[in-house]
């Protein structure tokens, strides 16, 4: 999440998000959720429950978020890790960073919300 607020800042897709619609011509942070058609959030909305419904299949002997078919990472049909203390490890660096990231983007809704902008810029105090 945090990485998709941070994208628009510097890179915009080229061509057209909707039939008169421009990728460069959607703002970023907040302000993107007032510019994308229905149809647009329509389609994330599918694709992501696609994923969710079909793909990653919630199975009651496996671990809460080990799926049969994610790997490392999460990628679908990707390698996976060897049991052990290695994966514990790995594992728990996973949530605490899962963690940072809700918070960094709670901040990040924060400031945008208040500023208008999702970075900091100390005229805006």
């Amino acid at each position: 999440a945090c990485m998709g607020y941070i994208t628009p800042e510097y890179f915009k897709f080229p061509g057209y998000c909707a039939t008169d619609l421009s990728f460069k011509d959607i703002p970023n942070g907040l302000a993107a959720l007032s510019k994308v058609p229905g149809a647009g959030w329509l389609q994330i909305f599918l694709f992501i429950g696609t994923i969710e419904k079909w793909f990653y299949k919630y199975d009651a002997s496996r671990a809460p978020g080990d799926f049969e078919n994610g790997g490392v990472l999460g990628a679908p049909n990707g390698s996976r890790m060897v049991e052990g203390p290695a994966k514990t490890r790995k594992l728990n660096a996973e949530l605490a960073n899962g963690r940072l990231a809700m918070m960094a983007i709670i901040g990040m809704f924060f400031q945008d919300g208040l500023t208008g902008q999702a970075w900091a810029d100390w005229s805006f105090y």
